[in-house]
């Protein structure tokens, strides 16, 4: 138990950040979060866990969350902030390491990516730089780096998963044949705790990664394995990066802005030339057949403990919307009365997206999520995180939970490319004999693009969701029957 030292996360929400604050919790450490939507974290930390507001692109926010700190991890990066990532990047490490010098905080942990030579990709020679500008802080500084990290619900794992599941032949770009050394999840978090204690006192960069090294061919041949699928890999010549991404954004759930970083980032090799981190750590890395099995046992519950789809960071870059003069907003309000009570009309909108689909024309669902694709956002393919349950900040297809109150009400935020802003919100109201629920669409359109947006596909948006409001109805009438 370590009840005295306080520790930061800055990206706590995000798919490592949410493991390692669960293993803090669980070994008794006093943890502070600094999130940029507060309200999107506290449902997901112990009642012991601080979460302050905070964004490492305002340094005027760092120096309260800074205040009393032993140690900083510092678990952010902008794969999804669009051409500006690596200024984003740059900016948030250069506050971030200020105001740990300022506050006088003993040690900052970071973890990056590995991977040398003069040729890296745009986003991993970002996060080296990251890892410098934190060095030179004049706080002392782990960086670890690490090659692909699987785990269940990781951006590798459930891309490696979604090609082997659904292509029973692969037509493979060169990519495939280049050597990795992945870790699980579980070891990277291990490293990352051990970090509080580690025998370093000044700066050092430390390479980790697991067992074997392998090829992403290899791996996929392991997990078709495991899973009993057999599948047939021929290797094509040329298959340009744009190719690629655009390939994985229609067949995994990786859209195709990240896709692109993830193809650039891959002709690299990224194994560990020194195994420092196996003499100062106790951390016993394990192979890659038993980070695979791993993760397919979580990932077979239908809900992993974090998904990397989750994280604001994850998602295609958002637009600014400082300066921007929007027009009236529009509404679309429609209602219908349901002879039940709250906690039963709620369940069926509780449960909407995902597998569960939008209980109305799903096709069209589908089509609008290519679309998006197309357009570089990140359609459907994010899914649910638990068919059940949902917690402020989860993701839905495109959407995002902006708003719960159980069985009162769901307000999701549409995180698709759009010329505006746009909400589905539905209120659940009893009045005894039974309950009203209200179904709205909410968009703040952007000038003239926006409205012919809106008033273009009106007629197929009345439809949809005067249909999803009688799905709802006839769930809960099937329900009753039943």
């Amino acid at each position: 138990m370590d009840g005295e030292r306080l520790i930061l996360i800055a990206g706590a929400s995000g798919y490592v950040g949410g493991r390692l604050l669960k293993a803090l919790e669980d070994a008794g450490h006093r943890v502070r979060c600094l999130a940029r939507r507060p309200e999107f974290l506290r449902p997901r930390v112990a009642h012991s866990t601080e979460v302050v507001q905070g964004d490492v692109l305002e340094a005027a926010s760092l120096g309260p969350a800074m205040e009393g700190i032993d140690t900083a991890y510092y678990l952010v990066h902008s794969m999804g902030s669009g051409r500006s990532f690596a200024e984003e990047d740059r900016r948030a490490a250069t506050n971030f390491a200020q105001a740990a010098r300022e506050a006088g905080v003993r040690r900052i942990v970071y973890l990056g990516g590995l991977g040398s030579g003069p040729q890296l990709s745009p986003h991993l020679a970002s996060r080296q730089e990251v890892g410098r500008i934190l060095r030179e802080s004049g706080v002392p500084t782990i960086e670890f780096r690490a090659s692909i990290i699987i785990g269940s619900g990781s951006l590798s794992f459930e891309m490696i998963r979604a090609l082997v599941d659904r292509l029973p032949l692969m037509v493979t770009p060169r990519w495939v044949r280049i050597r990795a050394q992945p870790i699980a999840v579980e070891d990277v978090v291990a490293y990352l705790v051990r970090a509080l204690d580690g025998p370093v006192d000044d700066c050092a960069v430390i390479e980790i990664g697991g067992a074997d090294q392998v090829s992403y061919r290899e791996i996929m041949q392991e997990y078709g394995h495991q899973r009993g699928l057999k599948r047939l890999m021929i290797p094509v010549p040329v298959l340009t990066p744009w190719l690629s991404s655009l390939w994985l954004g229609l067949v995994t759930p990786v859209y195709a802005g990240v896709g692109r970083a993830l193809i650039d980032s891959i002709p690299h090799e990224t194994v560990v030339k020194d195994n420092v981190a196996l003499r100062l750590f106790d951390v016993h890395p394990r192979g890659i057949r038993e980070a695979i099995e791993r993760a397919l046992r979580h990932e077979d519950r239908e809900m992993a403990a974090t998904r990397w789809s989750d994280a604001l960071s994850s998602r295609a870059a958002a637009r600014t919307w400082g300066g921007v003069r929007f027009g009236s907003r529009l509404v679309d309000s429609r209602s219908a009365r349901v002879p039940c009570r709250p906690v039963e009309a709620f369940g069926p909108i509780r449960r909407i997206g995902g597998q569960a689909g939008w209980y109305y024309a799903n096709w069209l669902w589908r089509l609008r999520g290519f679309l998006d694709l197309l357009a570089g956002g990140a359609g459907l393919r994010r899914g649910r995180r638990d068919p059940e349950q949902l917690l402020p900040g989860d993701t839905v297809d495109f959407w995002r939970v902006e708003a719960l109150e159980p069985d009162r009400l769901l307000r999701l935020f549409a995180e698709m490319k759009l010329p505006g802003r746009a909400w589905l919100q539905f209120e659940v109201e009893g009045d005894g004999a039974g309950s009203t629920i209200r179904q709205t669409a909410i968009f703040d359109p952007i000038g003239l693009l926006g409205l012919l947006y809106w008033y273009a596909l009106y007629p197929f948006h009345a439809l949809v969701f005067r249909g999803m409001l009688r799905g709802i109805v006839r769930e809960l009438e099937r329900k009753e029957i039943s």
